[in-house]
């Protein structure tokens, strides 16, 4: 069994509240969820308006379909217009680690 995580650092465009953020995470969050079938979640900055934290995770039989979901997943984030992706983090595990 293989698990893997990534880890997104973004910088929101013209966002001036915590009620426009939302309005440009959730729907990033949505779209990783629905095309992907992964678990996402907000895991930073919660606090700043202009700046997000998402990570997305997945478990799954082979290392090669957890690169390539964690692969797709990137390529989205990353072609966003609302959204300047200025660091991604991930990391692969396989349940035989210690």
């Amino acid at each position: 069994m293989w698990f893997g995580w990534i880890e997104f650092d973004l910088l929101l465009g013209e966002v001036h509240s915590l009620k426009g953020k939302r309005s440009v995470v959730r729907p990033i969050m949505a779209e990783i969820k629905r095309r992907f079938e992964v678990s996402v979640a907000e895991t930073g900055e919660l606090e700043l308006h202009r700046r997000a934290g998402v990570a997305a995770g997945l478990v799954a039989a082979d290392a090669a379909h957890v690169i390539e979901v964690l692969d797709g997943i990137e390529r989205l984030v990353a072609a966003r217009p609302d959204v300047e992706l200025l660091n991604a983090r991930r990391r692969l595990h396989s349940s035989e680690d210690e």
